[in-house]
């Protein structure tokens, strides 16, 4: 990545006491080599609030960072009440706020940087945060908090999807039922509390926004036809009129000091930020193992087996429902329980133009910023002792591609073996370390366009010994299926073999016994 000059700015109003933990996680952050400068505005009630902020300014200019603190325009005394309970806005604060953030946005054009991270004065930071930001590549994107906004309620994120502060996914002036407004919610959340990146209809309070995105007229200011409650609304109303998403980033949450008592919670916040690094191949909170799948209707097919199969050395499973018209998404569900579990739907199915949905699935993996992604068909599933060798793989440090045989079974105990039925004589990539910025390229045929990036190959690579079984033609009601889905899709046999496609149905192909021991 070029180097960057990136904004730290933040309005600051805090007992010193969070403010103390506040301007620690400021002075944490790994910038990499980019250019970090901060700027802050000093609307502080307690005069050693305004210490901490000059103590802050003095550390960074001993280590050559500018931090300039501008202080703010106190002619009207506005009162801003914190205890244990909630926050108390006046409404005239928050448009002070609003100010101060607007103000940020002018520098960051005045002073051309690239980045603008704009963080409340409450939010402590994991180091590793402004990276992963900027890796998103995103114009708008905020790091997730969770906050107990009243005591003994349960934690809710500063993201939603519409409107003021709602997480039900809905098209205008549909009616639902309060189990469904409740299951839809619950949906919302769990995918939030699964590391990755999600569009979003509202943020705030932990935003970088990016040079993209400062060049157009973005404000906090009050939109005055409109009666929604804070700042960050108004501001995510514009993004949104502008063509900006939004976006939320899950993997490396912050910490939200929203009570006096939520410093208690630093300690084991910070040892468990340690154990994480910055959020690099070591991170705990991202799925060491992604199983990566499409599907359509597959609930009569292998669907089940082959989940109960992957359950046991999988960390988490993004499933693309290519237009499903039977329970396909619930066996995933009922398969997969207790497994972060991330099924997209396609209302209008892509399975007739292959690369365009294998690209879909290889973002969708993408969004949960995985370790390693395994890509896999819902009729397939690996020898026994593909579990004993699969650590191996996933620690060592050289290799970030690994290909494998796969052998096309004809019933349940053998596979077909004859010139045009041996795939099992080739290696076909299917797991892969994500590298964030590989640039994947897909062959664009509707048919046999693979399931991986063409040039998955330039990254380091090497075959397994591992054989995977393919069950989808073990029937013969399947076969039949596929014999007329090859023969309308690719009738010339232009993407694949006409004479293979012709072969599907013979009466008496050859088949080989499996043998365990290879």
């Amino acid at each position: 990545m070029e180097k960057l000059k990136i904004m730290i700015a933040s309005p600051v109003r805090r007992r010193p006491d969070i403010l103390t933990e506040f301007l620690h996680g400021l002075a944490s952050i790994d910038g990499g080599d980019h250019e970090l400068i901060f700027r802050l505005v000093d609307d502080n009630d307690d005069p050693a609030s305004t210490e901490l902020l000059k103590s802050f300014q003095a550390m960074q200019a001993q280590k050559g960072i500018s931090a300039k603190i501008e202080q703010a325009d106190r002619s009207a005394e506005i009162p801003f009440q914190c205890n244990e309970n909630t926050h108390i806005w006046n409404e005239m604060l928050v448009w002070r706020v609003a100010k101060s953030k607007d103000g940020f946005i002018r520098q960051a054009r005045d002073e051309r940087v690239d980045a603008l991270l704009l963080v409340d004065s409450d939010i402590v930071l994991h180091p590793g945060t402004l990276l992963r930001l900027l890796e998103t590549g995103k114009p708008i994107v905020s790091e997730i908090f969770w906050t107990q906004w009243q005591p003994g309620t349960a934690p809710l994120p500063q993201v939603w999807l519409s409107d003021e502060y709602d997480m039900v996914s809905r098209e205008p002036g549909t009616l639902l039922s309060d189990a469904e407004i409740k299951r839809r919610t619950n949906e919302f959340l769990a995918m939030l509390r699964t590391p990755g990146l999600y569009q979003v209809g509202g943020l705030g309070a932990c935003t970088l926004i990016g040079s993209e995105a400062l060049r157009f007229d973005l404000s906090f200011r009050k939109i005055r036809n409109l009666s929604l409650w804070g700042e960050d609304r108004h501001f995510c109303i514009r993004a949104e009129c502008l063509g900006f998403d939004l976006f939320v980033d899950t993997t490396l949450p912050a910490l939200h000091l929203y009570r006096t008592s939520d410093i208690g919670k630093l300690p084991a916040q910070r040892v468990h930020w340690r154990n994480m690094g910055r959020g690099a191949a070591e991170d705990d909170s991202r799925p060491r193992l992604l199983l990566s799948m499409t599907m359509r209707n597959e609930a009569e097919g292998h669907l089940r087996e082959m989940l109960a199969r992957c359950k046991d050395y999988i960390d988490a499973a993004s499933i693309i429902d290519d237009g499903s018209t039977d329970g396909s998404a619930d066996i995933c569900r009922q398969a997969l329980a207790g497994i972060p579990l991330r099924i997209v739907r396609n209302d209008e199915p892509k399975f007739g133009n292959e690369y365009e949905l294998r690209q879909q699935q290889w973002a969708e993996a993408a969004k949960l910023n995985p370790q390693w992604v395994l890509a896999l068909d819902a009729d397939e599933w690996f020898e026994d002792r593909f579990k004993d060798g699969l650590s191996a793989m996933l620690e060592q440090e050289e290799i970030d591609v690994y290909s494998f045989r796969i052998y096309d079974f004809w019933d349940d105990c053998r596979y077909r073996e004859d010139e045009h039925w041996n795939s099992h004589g080739l290696y076909r990539p299917l797991l892969v370390r994500y590298r964030p910025h590989f640039p994947a390229v897909w062959s664009e045929t509707p048919v046999h366009c693979g399931r991986m990036p063409w040039n998955i190959f330039s990254l380091p690579n090497a075959i397994s010994p591992f054989r995977l079984k393919h069950m989808g033609w073990a029937k013969e009601s399947e076969r039949r299926r596929k014999h007329e889905r090859y023969s309308e899709s690719d009738p010339d046999g232009s993407y694949g073999s006409k004479a293979q496609y012709e072969s599907i149905m013979d009466a008496n192909p050859l088949l080989v016994e499996w043998s365990e021991n290879g």
